[in-house]
């Protein structure tokens, strides 16, 4: 079997999105080539209200997913489906924004505020797709204890466990793993899918003098089919995510990832003279 390697680190920037809210973004734009189909991965990890309160209030989404993942905290969302609701610790919402959606997110305050936002591109022939809400609650999700390790399966496939969800136009796998320090991790990955961790607590390792993965810190493996990670001297939680890049054109401006410039720009001017939503609400509060 060919072991994954360390192919880049990426620490990311401290930003400021919505109307106010203190992140990591730590995929963007200058990693849209190499960690294809994944386009944005934003964390947020605050004890201070005043970073987030203030959310992110009624915007558009187009041509891509994003995946929300809280592991401590609350948001309250709506949207344009009709969909409103909190999601919560160890929660999650997919959200397929395929042809227009508008939805807010509204952090509230709470101890710690731990999470991250993953956008996943959709590709050219589904990027008109209805759009879709799923609400993914903690007791979905679930978890396989293993040697010096927890994993949970939050969305795809983990050692023939299902996850509490599995995309539709992406196949995404996305698993919350703990190791405890020193532990040895291994899984079997298709060679041909883009694999990233990213480490939320702790640090991690590839053995035999393979490279440290800090804290906050993304890495991008190399190809292979099987990965191996070890914890760190305090053990370590990642979110471990994959999937098969796209290698398609990207045209993206905010909110809304197309294909071509003009594409990118028929959907601004729906915006303005308000084709852009072309569903019906139908959702439900949860």
């Amino acid at each position: 079997m060919k072991k994954r390697a360390i192919a880049e680190l990426v620490t990311g920037r401290k930003a400021v999105d919505g109307a106010g809210v203190h992140l990591v973004r730590v995929l963007g734009s200058p990693t849209v080539r190499t960690f294809d189909p994944f386009l944005m991965l934003d964390a947020f990890d605050s004890h201070n209200p005043d970073d987030y309160i203030k959310g992110f209030p009624t915007h558009p989404h187009r041509g891509i997913e994003t995946f929300t993942y809280l592991m401590k905290g609350r948001i309250d969302h709506e949207d344009s489906l009709g969909n409103a609701g909190s999601i919560v610790d160890g929660g999650c919402q997919w959200m397929t924004a395929g042809s227009g959606i508008l939805h807010q997110e509204m952090p509230q305050p709470s101890r710690q505020m731990l999470g991250l936002q993953l956008w996943i591109n959709l590709p050219g022939d589904r990027k008109m797709v209805d759009p879709e809400y799923r609400d993914i609650k903690a007791d979905m999700v679930p978890v396989v204890e293993e040697s010096g390790a927890r994993v949970a399966i939050v969305a795809g496939e983990y050692k023939g466990v299902a996850g509490a969800t599995r995309g539709d136009h992406v196949d995404v796998t996305f698993l919350d793993v703990s190791l405890k320090p020193g532990a040895l991790w291994s899984m079997e990955t298709s060679p041909q899918e883009t694999v990233f961790a990213y480490v939320v607590e702790g640090e991690c390792e590839l053995p035999g003098d393979g490279g440290v993965i800090p804290h906050r810190n993304a890495c991008l493996f190399t190809p292979g089919d099987s990965l191996s990670l070890v914890g760190g001297g305090e053990g370590a939680r990642f979110v471990l995510v994959s999937g098969t890049p796209l290698r398609e054109p990207v045209a993206w401006g905010g909110p809304i990832v197309m294909n071509t410039d003009e594409e990118l720009k028929q959907a601004f001017f729906e915006l303005e003279d308000g084709t852009f939503i072309r569903h019906a609400p139908h959702g439900k509060s949860g």
